[in-house]
């Protein structure tokens, strides 16, 4: 189909393809499918990027002191994660 848009080839290795057949084994179109695998795959990596500049802001506003971090409270929270997840 004509396009104005850039269009890009891309090698099906196998890593590719385990991906695309976890998806969806046959798909009625493989370029629809590798598209929106791209375009799913952009979000999580945007969204992986937030949370980790998140992050990052908040533990420099711990080490400012901005933010007063209870360790104890931390620990606790953290044991009874760790004890609901076995």
């Amino acid at each position: 189909m004509a396009t104005k848009h850039p269009r890009v080839q891309v090698t099906v290795d196998p890593e590719l393809a385990a991906a695309m057949a976890a998806v969806d084994a046959h798909p009625s179109s493989k370029s629809k499918l590798i598209r929106d695998l791209a375009v799913r795959g952009a979000e999580v990596v945007t969204d992986e990027h937030q949370r980790h500049e998140e992050a990052k802001e908040f533990f420099l506003k711990v080490a400012s002191g901005e933010i007063d971090l209870d360790m104890t409270g931390a620990q606790e929270a953290h044991e009874e994660r760790e004890g609901e997840v076995e």
